[in-house]
């Protein structure tokens, strides 16, 4: 069987698991990188010491992660062709990913978030920012959000994270201030929670969410390269340095394992600090 027709076969069998469009979009990508590497041969004809060449010609100049993924992708692809029957041995079975270093998320300190939400200048900028921070979201959950599915009697929202797990996440009285402000002022009929600033009867995607932040950013003058996932390191950050158990911030931020967790207590120096003080 032809590589594009394992794909085809692989992708349909995928989304009928569940995974996401953002997921099968990037195992896409890496597939697309092994046709073209390979070309449109026989799945039988690929070999481990071929995966192999192929991972040290066109990976060398990746990180460890984006190496470590796309190791990861083509496990999964051939994993499944194997399971199928389409291949009588696997050959990616044997491929190892690269050992990572512990990388410490990066975060702002509570200046730089006031400094933040003082340059905020629209009614959408300040609720965007406001609700991406104090639920500590990430950006693929909050783009899927609907008007109705806002609860301002609890300040909460039931989102859909990896893997279409849902968890109830809440957000802060100033949050709910500028959300309401925000679809107050709409007078679209769209469903989106967010829409685009220039057509506001379509939804904003991950991209113009990544933009406005951005935007945001600049206007701060904030010397650093902000992104929106850092106000989710953010959030955590400060909820550890305020106390919080790890059980229940792991709890919010949807993550299938505490370890993923615990690395925010790494780089919680005010905590540390504080017990260093303390007991010494």
């Amino acid at each position: 069987m032809l590589l594009t027709e394992v794909w085809e076969k692989y992708q349909l069998d995928k989304t009928i698991e569940g995974y996401s469009v953002l997921t099968v979009k990037t195992y896409c990508f890496q597939f697309n990188l092994l046709v073209r590497y390979f070309g449109n041969v026989d799945v039988n004809d690929i070999t481990t010491s071929k995966l192999k060449t192929y991972l040290i010609n066109k990976g060398n100049h990746l990180k460890p992660s984006s190496l470590g993924h796309r190791v990861r992708c083509i496990r999964s692809l051939f994993r499944w062709t194997y399971e199928e029957g389409i291949i009588k041995k696997n050959p990616a079975a044997k491929l190892k990913e690269p050992k990572l270093g512990k990388r410490i998320p990066k975060f702002l300190n509570e200046v730089e978030i006031e400094q933040l939400r003082e340059a905020c200048r629209s009614t959408l900028e300040n609720a965007l920012f406001e609700f991406i921070y104090s639920t500590g979201c990430r950006i693929g959950e909050v783009v899927k959000l609907n008007r109705d599915d806002i609860d301002f009697f609890t300040n909460s929202v039931i989102v859909q994270g990896k893997g279409d797990k849902e968890r109830e996440v809440y957000f802060n009285t100033r949050c709910a201030i500028w959300l309401k402000r925000y679809l107050e002022e709409r007078s679209d009929q769209e469903v989106s929670l967010f829409v685009t600033e220039r057509r506001p009867n379509r939804r904003m995607s991950i991209d113009l969410m990544r933009y406005i932040i951005k935007r945001i950013s600049s206007k701060a003058e904030i010397k650093k390269n902000i992104h929106p996932h850092q106000l989710r390191h953010s959030y955590a950050t400060h909820m550890i340095n305020n106390g919080a158990p790890i059980e229940v911030i792991q709890s919010l931020l949807g993550h299938e394992k505490s370890e993923t967790t615990k690395i925010y207590a790494q780089l919680s120096g005010k905590l540390r600090q504080d017990l260093y003080s303390k007991y010494f």
